[in-house]
Parts: C-alpha cells; structure tokens; sequence
C-alpha cells in the first residue's frame, strides 16, 4: 500500500497479548531493519500485470526460502516508501505481505503475516471511513474508498505459528488492502468505473519514484 500524500529478534516473531493478538508495536525500527538489510530491493509489479489478478497460492513451506522472500518484500517496501507490500506485487504468487504503517494515533506497526484472512465483522462493528487509499501497484494514483475504520486478519508468522492482526484506522486499511492483493484485487477494483478510470488516469500521467515492471 501507498503511503498518503537470523535471530528471533531480527526475523520478526513477535510476542502476543493477553487477547492472542500480536504485539506489532515494540522495536519496529529494529526489525524492520533487520530483514530489510538482508533483503534486495525488487521492482514493483503495476496493474495489468496478471500476476496481480489472481489468488496467489497458500504457504505450506516455511524456511529460508520464505524468509528471503520476505526480506526483499522488507527491501522492496522501503524503496518504494511503503507501508504495506504483498508478495505479488514483486512478481510471487505466494499469499505473505509485510506491513510497517502507523496507525491514525501515529503507532507505528511492523509486521509479516502468511496466508492471511480478513474476520468478517458484525454489522455493528463497520464504521466506515473514505478516506484516500494508494497503492505501489497503481503509482501516483489516489481515490477515496470506504472500508472498515477496525480490522482483523489471522494467518501465520513467517515460522508457520498462527497469529492473529489487529488495526484501526489508516492500519486497517493497510491490512485490508493487502489482504485483498494476495486475492487477486486491487483497491481500484472495488471503486466506482468513473473513479477507477480517474485513477488510472493519474498513474498514466505521472512517473513513479520507484523502479516497476512494465507490462508488455
């Protein structure tokens, strides 16, 4: 997701509160730089690319070969200045995405969930928020879209233990966004035809910052 206008400590398992929820709060700085220094920057895929438009395939495998996957998914991230990446849109059709992204109180998150799957919420619980939502796979686009200001998503760490996420606000989102990647849609896929054509509209007037791969 676009932002808006090893050891245990360094690999990222992290501990639990008293709800089972992970605590994705503490030393983000650390482990963020931990997998990121040992990943290597990809390029991004963008919309079109088919790999983006499909469900990616569930993890079953859990070891250095995901571990360095999501490395570069940390890598990658960070050079596109990201708060949110799943593993299609460096061109691997693997449901895993990697979050660092603050919350609207400013807490900032950092994160890896695999095979993830957002929990459905009780009517009452969806406060809807509409605000701008980005995406490093349609660069320089913005468009406002409505989705839950809470979200939870269960899935598994990067060693295979279930987990379950939590977010409010703009980490909701984030959440949501990525979740829906590793299912083969995009954020623009679920605006308006007028808006969707809006926002490819400014992507194909604007150049991105980062490196992408381009459609053929």
């Amino acid at each position: 997701m676009a932002q808006q206008d090893t050891d245990q400590q360094h690999a990222g398992v992290l501990p639990v509160d008293d709800e089972g929820y992970v605590v994705d709060t503490e030393d983000c700085e650390e482990r963020e730089t931990g997998w990121r220094e040992r990943g290597t920057s990809r390029p991004i895929t963008v919309v079109g690319n088919p790999v983006l438009h499909k469900e990616c395939a569930d993890v079953t495998e859990f070891g250095p070969e995901l571990e360095e996957l999501i490395a570069d998914m940390f890598a990658s991230q960070r050079t596109a200045e990201g708060v949110g990446l799943a593993a299609n849109q460096i061109g691997v059709s693997r449901k895993v995405f990697v979050y660092d992204c603050p919350d609207d109180d400013g807490v900032r998150h950092t994160g890896v969930v695999v095979n993830p799957r957002l929990v459905e919420l009780p009517a009452a619980a969806r406060r809807l928020d509409d605000s701008n939502e980005g995406c490093l796979s349609v660069p320089t686009a913005y468009a406002p879209l409505a989705r839950p200001d809470y979200a939870e998503v269960t899935g598994q760490d990067e060693k295979g233990n279930p987990i379950k996420v939590r977010g409010t606000g703009y980490f909701a989102r984030c959440l949501q966004h990525e979740t829906d990647h590793l299912y083969g849609y995009l954020y623009i896929d679920r605006l308006s035809k007028r808006d969707r054509k809006d926002a490819l509209r400014q992507m194909a007037e604007n150049e991105p910052r980062y490196d992408v791969v381009a459609n053929d």
